[in-house]
């Protein structure tokens, strides 16, 4: 693993885990399979760790656990294009069963380092139209796994902050442009801004230090809000994030749940719970024979609304019955 040590990770996993000591190893003649996972962040990201015990606990539940008849090898690539290509290569040394992709921008260098390994991906906007795949239905070739190909999802982002702030005027919308998702959802949300009512301004994500000199400079004029698009470089940053609108006093739309945790207003997406009990699903298929060019990329079946009740009172906002209503988790 990379970013911590197996152990650790181990100790992460808590109850779960309770059946991977190494002494297992030496007990169980089981066949020892391999499966490498490139995440979007560094490995010891607690987000990802979390989500990271989901995919565990999904294998476990279908029989596999690390140590007994399993071994998982993680890397975090931090959304670095540079470091994406080095652990993708890394974890294609190491030969395994099947590999876990995580995000858009880790999948186009794991399928430069190996059109054999059988892959797995989650969250990609649009694997038809980028190539990964020859169809949703028939993917072909060694790749498959769970797109997020709804652009207008950022429709929704932007009547969730006006009905939560309704005198919202302008609205400022972080993604990143390297990204399909980023360009994509930002074209929904420019398209229904006028008949909402509101003037948005893009804010490409590159460091800490951007993000926080825009949104200063955007928060100067009042009646202002923001809007983070799907980014693992955004989601890297979203205690700063989190940190900044509430001391600009912007409310915040987001597409993870990560953010609201971390502090923001409101986020609406992926039910990420579901994605990665699917993921270990399709994992597990492989594991037992079955080809990824014969498994149809899936959509999203769930998403999920989490409102922060505690940041909507410092920014002096109260959020109508009919949202909470709607609410799949509210943290008070």
């Amino acid at each position: 693993m990379s970013g911590m040590r197996r152990r650790e990770f181990i100790a992460l996993l808590g109850g779960a885990a309770a059946a991977w000591p190494v002494t297992a190893r030496a007990q169980q003649p089981e066949r020892l399979r391999r499966v490498g996972v490139l995440m979007p962040l560094t490995a010891d990201d607690a987000d990802e760790q979390a989500l990271m015990l989901i995919f565990v606990q999904g294998l476990q539940q279908l029989g596999w656990t690390d140590g007994r008849n399993l071994r998982i090898d993680l890397r975090g690539a931090g959304a670095n294009p540079d470091d994406s290509r080095k652990y993708a290569a890394d974890l294609v040394a190491l030969t395994p069963d099947v590999i876990l992709s995580i995000g858009g921008v880790n999948l186009p260098s794991l399928q430069q380092a190996t059109r054999t390994i059988p892959i797995v991906f989650l969250r990609v906007p649009d694997p038809v139209a980028a190539g990964f795949v020859d169809s949703l239905a028939r993917p072909g070739g060694n790749i498959t796994g769970f797109a997020s190909i709804d652009y207008s999802v950022g429709t929704k982002w932007l009547e969730l902050l006006k009905e939560i702030s309704p005198g919202i005027t302008r609205a400022a919308v972080i993604r990143d442009a390297t990204l399909a998702a980023g360009t994509g959802q930002f074209g929904a949300i420019q398209a229904m801004a006028s008949s909402a009512g509101i003037a948005v301004t893009p804010i490409n994500v590159r460091d800490a230090s951007e993000i926080e000199r825009t949104l200063i400079a955007f928060a100067a004029v009042p009646n202002g809000g923001l809007i983070v698009t799907t980014s693992a470089l955004a989601r890297s940053h979203r205690d700063l994030i989190a940190k900044l609108t509430l001391r600009l006093r912007l409310p915040v739309v987001s597409y993870h749940r990560a953010f609201v945790t971390a502090g923001g207003l409101i986020s609406y997406g992926i039910d990420q719970t579901d994605l990665y009990r699917r993921a270990a699903s399709y994992v597990d298929r492989i594991l037992k024979g079955e080809k990824p060019a014969d498994l149809p990329v899936q959509a999203p079946v769930k998403y999920d609304l989490v409102i922060n009740l505690k940041t909507a009172k410092a920014l002096r906002l109260e959020v109508p019955p009919t949202l909470l209503a709607r609410a799949d988790e509210v943290i008070e």
